[in-house]
């Protein structure tokens, strides 16, 4: 029994170095065949790359429902602006509907605010509820653009009804204005047609030879400066007309060029003082220097002077200018009128306006035309002859003055024609130009008009 069990267990030993040499073998011959390599991987890393790959399944599910609420929260915010256009433009429907009111219109509109705010009242609690609508987040911010543009486009039309009926009415009451001005113009335009026409100065209607004092020619002085500015507001128009350079005239009406003017509408006084220098021109003389003094000379020479002017006064003030010239072309008047026409009015002004020199010919041969120039012209000449006859109606020494540039202001002897200077400086002023000369009749002084500058003012280069 001894014996056996060796054997047997040789024999075991045996059978295992035979199969270690096959396995051997067996696997040279597998390299020489397939060359390569095997790696026997414990049973726990292979667990653990199992849960990996589980792991990485539930962050992928996670990420797209997180994409997933992303979408839908934007699509709930885009449906949430849509809303609130909506209402924006609901409201902006009932604002345009109560003016003017309309019953049918403010009841739809009112219906279509309660309906927006209701779907944003449900809005709200879907959102807290965490109830957000479940439809393609893609289709509702489509949809939500759609509506917000219909409801943008919906405000801009309100917008701009609402802003033509404020056009309308805008241009309603500037036509109403226009209407209102043109006829306060045409009552004016009437009303100064009848005071030419008639020429009434009904202030002095009343008046006595021997009742005439220096308080009347003052009266009758303002009378006069009035058709002098209307003459120079026809004048400026004629030179706009004409494309002139207002500047450069004004310059040359007051025969220099370094007067800054405060404001640019002051130029007009350029022009006034200009008109003013022409037609007072020779006041002071009895004949307005047209003819010599010895044409009234006689025994009583002073009272036959007054009583003259003082007519001429009466036949001058309640005529029709251009009847009157018509009447008596070769009058006293008639010739002062021809005269100071001549001199004031330039031929290359003339033409400027006009393009020909057919008044002047006219004016120049005794004969006086009707255009609305030389109509307004010879009204102010009228006023001008009026105020004449009437100095030399007083038994008074009559005179006038222009003061001289750079004089310093007095207001006993001169008022300024604008206020804005005595606002604009601190000091003294000093005169620019004379406006309106000033006038002594006897010991009254009437004052001249002047515009003045800051004394201490630059003069421009």
């Amino acid at each position: 029994m001894d014996s056996a069990r060796p054997n047997k267990t040789s024999s075991r030993i045996a059978k295992t170095f035979q199969r270690v040499i096959h396995l051997k073998s067996a696997t040279r011959n597998n390299r020489s065949r397939n060359p390569g390599f095997c790696l026997l991987i414990p049973q726990e890393k292979l667990r653990c790359c199992e849960s990996h790959h589980q792991f990485d399944k539930e962050d992928e599910e996670e990420a797209r429902e997180e994409f997933k609420n992303r979408a839908a929260m934007a699509a709930f915010v885009a449906k949430l602006f849509a809303t609130v256009s909506a209402v924006k433009a609901a409201y902006a429907e009932l604002q345009m509907a109560q003016f003017p009111y309309s019953d049918e219109a403010v009841q739809s509109a009112d219906q279509s605010v309660v309906d927006e705010l209701k779907s944003l009242s449900e809005m709200k609690y879907s959102f807290l509820k965490k109830q957000i609508d479940s439809s393609p987040p893609h289709v509702t911010v489509m949809l939500a653009e759609i509506r917000e543009q219909q409801s943008l486009m919906k405000t801009y039309e309100i917008t701009m009804k609402k802003m033509q009926g404020e056009i309308e009415n805008k241009e309603n009451q500037i036509s109403s204005l226009e209407q209102k001005l043109q006829e306060i113009v045409q009552t004016n335009k009437s009303l100064e047609k009848k005071m030419n026409a008639s020429g009434s100065f009904s202030i002095l209607d009343n008046v006595n030879f021997s009742e005439v004092n220096p308080k009347d020619f003052v009266l009758v002085l303002h009378y006069c400066l009035r058709s002098v500015r209307n003459f120079v507001k026809l004048l400026i128009r004629e030179m706009e007309s004409a494309d002139w350079d207002i500047e450069a005239a004004a310059n040359s009406a007051l025969q220099k060029n370094d007067v800054v003017f405060v404001k640019r509408d002051h130029k007009a006084f350029a022009f006034e003082s200009f008109v003013c220098r022409e037609i007072f021109g020779g006041f002071n003389d009895p004949g307005f220097s047209l003819q010599s003094k010895s044409s009234l000379s006689g025994d009583n020479i002073h009272q036959q002077r007054r009583v003259f002017f003082f007519e001429e006064f009466k036949k001058l003030r309640s005529v029709g200018v251009v009847n009157f010239l018509k009447r008596n072309p070769s009058s006293l008047f008639g010739k002062f009128l021809k005269s100071k026409y001549l001199q004031l009015v330039h031929p290359k002004m003339e033409f400027s306006f006009s393009g020909n020199l057919n008044q002047r010919k006219m004016v120049n041969s005794g004969e006086f035309p009707e255009t609305e120039f030389f109509k307004s012209f010879a009204e102010m000449g009228r006023r001008v002859w009026l105020l004449h006859c009437l100095a030399f109606s007083f038994g008074q020494e009559v005179g006038f003055f222009q003061v001289k540039r750079d004089s310093k202001f007095s207001d006993v002897y001169m008022e300024s024609v604008t206020e804005d200077v005595f606002a604009a400086a601190d000091g003294g002023f000093r005169v620019a130009f004379t406006v309106v000369p000033g006038f002594e009749v006897g010991r009254t002084v009437v004052q001249s008009q002047v515009y003045l500058l800051p004394a201490n003012s630059p003069a421009r280069n």
